[in-house]
């Protein structure tokens, strides 16, 4: 499996190249007022430019088209443009759906964007929520969804941003060890996200996952929690505790 990575998610270009400068391996763009909240297509774009022109080419590039698929058209549509704007890794959310919804609506993202970017790299998620988990067990049902929809890998999260409840509230670190053993099985990456935080980092990577997302404890938030400003030094701090 890959080198363990450190996701950030960026609003725009600045905080993009304060990702880069800190170190970090993946610029996420998103707009933070949600799980998966989806930025402008011309916003990816503009982040994959400035990180290529500030010589951070290596440097890739994440988005997401939601928390939510409506239609399976829809979802198509819009991962396959978040794709052609620049995106390396698309995110696609698979909320409120049970498994073999969430089979049907993976599949067809998957083949669609495959079918014209074969590089690309699709991420499903699905959430560990209480609310959330009673469609979909993301550690039960998780790695057999993209085994089936052969899709890359798994993101774990939290669906709800506005409790004061991270991944950890949810569930415990031999969870997240069990299910990345479960994902690295069928060579597939295991990613988790969900209000981690600088001090529950080291802990999480001995878990094995693949690539932690961060957004809130990446940001000098002077009160403004996920819409506070990605800032270098801290991003730095945070790849600092990969093993």
């Amino acid at each position: 499996m890959s080198k363990q990575r450190l996701l950030i998610s960026v609003r725009g270009s600045k905080e993009a190249i304060e990702v880069a400068k800190g170190g970090a391996h993946i610029a996420d763009v998103e707009y933070p007022v949600s799980a998966l909240g989806t930025p402008y297509p011309l916003n990816i774009q503009r982040v994959r430019n400035s990180l290529d022109k500030a010589g951070y080419k290596k440097v890739l590039v994440s988005t997401n088209i939601g928390e939510k698929q409506f239609d399976r058209a829809s979802a198509c549509q819009a991962a396959l443009g978040v794709a052609a704007s620049g995106a390396d890794i698309i995110k696609c959310g698979l909320a409120e759906l049970p498994y073999k919804a969430a089979v049907y609506q993976g599949q067809s993202v998957v083949r669609t964007v495959k079918k014209f970017f074969s590089k690309k790299e699709i991420i499903p998620a699905v959430f560990i929520d209480n609310d959330m988990r009673r469609f979909l067990d993301p550690f039960k049902e998780g790695p057999k969804l993209i085994k089936k929809i052969e899709a890359d890998g798994l993101l774990v999260d939290t669906y709800n941003k506005s409790m004061d409840a991270g991944l950890l509230d949810y569930c415990t670190q031999r969870d997240i060890r069990n299910f990345s053993v479960a994902c690295h099985k069928i060579k597939k990456e295991a990613w988790i996200a969900g209000s981690i935080t600088l001090k529950e980092l080291p802990g999480l990577w001995k878990t094995s996952v693949d690539v932690i997302c961060i957004r809130g404890a990446a940001c000098d938030v002077r009160g403004q929690g996920r819409f506070g400003e990605v800032r270098a030094k801290i991003v730095a701090q945070l790849v600092a505790t990969i093993p």
